[in-house]
């Protein structure tokens, strides 16, 4: 500040000024040196911006505040808004520096203090303050002064995002705006607007003057103008695509639950045959069978699916006869499109699987494509070699079985997958399914099963993955796992990238394969054509948890914490007990700098590995070095020789290298799979410029010997 000159005069001069104010969320949880570091960072984020760096000292005046500053523009409300999106996309490189900051346009004054020099204060500065308090980490908030100047130009007006009101101190409530430039800002809800309820206006007595009238007229033409303006950029729902469908899981007439399997097996063969038709988007098994047994009405399952056509349903198998009926209908109204009726002998289920998904197709053609005429066969992999119908019951009854994703049901798929390939051997896919649930069962259970079954488990995965590839080369489910082996049991990621993109070559519109690819361009750090895939993936899946989940970790890389978020709370809503999310829900707070709301979503997880995991970040960034360190113990006791991935995260976030690049080290050596998640997560990720880090990156092979990671 400017020493005040002599003989200078005492009145206060008021003015208006446009006020940003800065805060570090958490400060007052940092140590000494952490504090003084954090400051001198932001300082330097600040001082580099345009707004800052060209204004002169008549321009702007800078406030320290302890925990952070204010800077008092004097010209427009533009100068603190481009100012707060230039530091925004600073900090983008500093998740360590969470930041929010509050915008608002009052009174301002001159004032001498105690030493002489001329200062700053006024209502303007701690209003700003006051908008700030109500954002968390991220947020740029607007006061409704500032967001009527800003609304009238092009350029901020689409970055403008209607809040309603926050109660902030004394009662008062203040109508806010978010400013978002994805990906700058934040543009999750507040939470203090999350946890309350906007209060209905206490009426007021009318007053008959012209004044009142006068003001009711102002009021109503600016009321018009701000909600012509939110409802002109509030975002509108997604169209859904007419080339589109999804089958419903098929009834099981008979009653009897032993036949489930089967009706079941007929759902996920239309499901594979129509996948093959071009141009139509086909939603995959896992979030068509979220409405089994369920009464949803046809309008409700096409937009939660986000499809226009619905394919339904039942089975009656009796003896070695089976009946299906089936039924194309639109989704939006219910309207029939075509259905019928099939009764045939179970020797000639595969006849009728292919002539039912072709009848569908036909139509469908008809319907989207403007066309008629045949449809070329739509056999499946899913029928033998030798056309032996109790192969194929075994294999469905396999399917039935590694559905359920438990240890003893992968046992049962196995059991199943085997005499399917007893009856069959050249059956490629009972191979390639028999890989795939093995697998499942040696890496999902590896903390619960005995290390010699593991072992068998992975032996068992290997050959029948080679197996189903020398049967069938073309067979897109045996190039997937393949590729999960090398991916997982060998850490032989360009191989592994291979094999999944020649399964997506032959399957474009396999879930399973999509998701695959995208994970491990994750893993080798390839987050745009991660988050392509990723997008695809759940598009595919719109009600798989683990699509949501694996978005939202590429998400959380490219720092769009919001999207990630609520890529994780669509997870829960779908399935609140499965694992992880709540993990995930307090490793993106740690990194907001939220670290108190950490710790209450790590103490929800619902896996107890991950809920330990959760505590020991969460605690740690917290302050709560004690707890902290008992549940780092408990990890260790408990974990190490499977989990060493996770116990090096914990030392990554705690700032301790060595113990880190120790545990990685072990890791690799216990072949742990999490070891390939080095560029996956945002603490480990952190020491991306370290040569320790790039020489170990470069050891496993997800970071190509010729450069580091950006």
């Amino acid at each position: 500040m400017k020493p005040m000159p002599p003989g200078h005069s005492s009145d206060v001069k008021f003015e208006i000024g446009h006020v940003l104010f800065i805060d570090i969320v958490g400060y007052s949880k940092l140590l000494n040196e952490e504090q003084k570091e954090r400051l001198n960072q932001l300082s330097e984020i600040v001082l580099a911006t345009t707004p800052v760096r060209e204004a002169t000292d008549e321009q702007l005046v800078r406030l320290p505040t302890g925990d952070g500053m204010a800077l008092v523009f004097r010209d427009s409300a533009e100068e603190p808004a481009r100012c707060a999106l230039e530091i925004a996309e600073a900090l983008q490189k500093h998740p360590e520096l969470p930041v929010r900051m509050g915008i608002h346009s009052g009174p301002v004054s001159e004032v001498t203090d105690v030493s002489g020099r001329t200062n700053i204060a006024g209502a303007g500065i701690n209003m700003a303050q006051r908008v700030m308090d109500c954002g968390d980490a991220g947020h740029i908030l607007l006061s409704q002064h500032v967001a009527d100047d800003l609304v009238h130009s092009r350029q901020w007006a689409s970055r403008l995002r209607d809040l309603g009101e926050c109660e902030v101190k004394h009662g008062v409530r203040l109508h806010l705006v978010n400013l978002y430039a994805e990906p700058l800002g934040n543009a999750a809800v507040p939470q203090k607007f999350q946890r309350a309820a906007p209060k209905p206006a206490a009426e007021k007595p009318a007053r008959r003057n012209a004044g009142w009238i006068a003001a009711l007229v102002l009021f109503a033409i600016l009321a018009a103008g701000a909600a012509y303006y939110f409802t002109a950029h509030r975002s509108k729902g997604v169209a859904i695509p007419e080339k589109s469908i999804a089958v419903l899981p098929m009834v099981n007439s008979t009653g009897d639950p032993a036949n489930e399997y089967f009706s079941d097996g007929m759902s996920e063969e239309f499901i594979s045959s129509l996948s093959r038709l071009q141009d139509l988007k086909v939603v995959g098994r896992t979030s068509s069978f979220q409405f089994k047994g369920k009464t949803d009405d046809s309008k409700t399952i096409g937009e939660k699916l986000g499809v226009y056509y619905l394919l339904e349903g039942s089975v009656r198998k009796s003896a070695d006869r089976v009946r299906i009926a089936v039924a194309l209908i639109k989704s939006g109204d219910g309207a029939n499109v075509w259905s019928d009726t099939y009764d045939r002998d179970l020797k000639d289920i595969f006849a009728v699987q292919s002539e039912i998904a072709g009848a569908v197709a036909k139509q469908l053609k008809v319907a989207l494509l403007g066309h008629s005429g045949q449809v070329a066969h739509l056999a499946t992999a899913s029928t033998p070699s030798n056309q032996n119908v109790e192969a194929y019951n075994a294999l469905l009854q396999g399917n039935f079985y590694a559905n359920r994703s438990t240890a003893e049901d992968y046992r049962k798929a196995i059991g199943y997958y085997e005499e399917a390939i007893r009856l069959d051997p050249r059956y490629a896919l009972a191979h390639a399914m028999l890989s795939r649930a093995a697998l499942n069962l040696a890496n999902n259970y590896s903390g619960s099963i005995a290390p010699k079954e593991g072992q068998e488990a992975i032996a068992k995965a290997r050959a029948s993955a080679k197996s189903a590839l020398n049967l069938d080369p073309n067979l897109a489910e045996a190039h997937s796992a393949q590729g999960r082996i090398l991916e997982i049991v060998d850490f032989n990621f360009a191989a592994a990238e291979a094999e999944y993109r020649r399964a997506l070559e032959l399957a474009p519109q396999n879930p399973s394969a999509t998701n695959n690819l995208a994970n491990l361009m994750g893993n080798l750090g390839k987050l745009d054509e991660a988050l392509a895939l990723g997008q695809r993936a759940l598009a595919l899946e719109p009600l798989r948890i683990a699509s949501h989940l694996n978005l939202a970790i590429t998400l959380t890389l490219l720092g769009r914490y919001h999207e990630a978020e609520a890529a994780v709370r669509k997870a829960i809503a779908l399935q609140p007990q499965a694992a992880i999310n709540y993990t995930w829900l307090a490793v993106l707070q740690i990194l907001r700098g939220n670290s108190g709301a950490a710790v209450e979503l790590a103490k929800q997880e619902t896996d107890p590995f991950w809920r330990t995991y959760a505590l020991a970040l969460a605690q740690f960034a917290n302050g709560e070095r004690a707890e902290a360190d008992a549940a780092l113990k408990k990890l260790i006791d408990e974990n190490a020789d499977s989990s060493g991935s996770q116990i090096a995260q914990v030392y990554a976030l705690r700032k301790e290298p060595q113990k880190m690049f120790e545990w990685l080290e072990h890791a690799w050596t216990t072949h742990d799979p999490g070891v390939n998640e080095l560029l996956s997560n945002p603490f480990l990720r952190a020491y991306k410029d370290d040569p320790r880090f790039i020489a170990f990156a470069q050891k496993i092979g997800v970071m190509p010997k010729s450069a580091a990671t950006r």
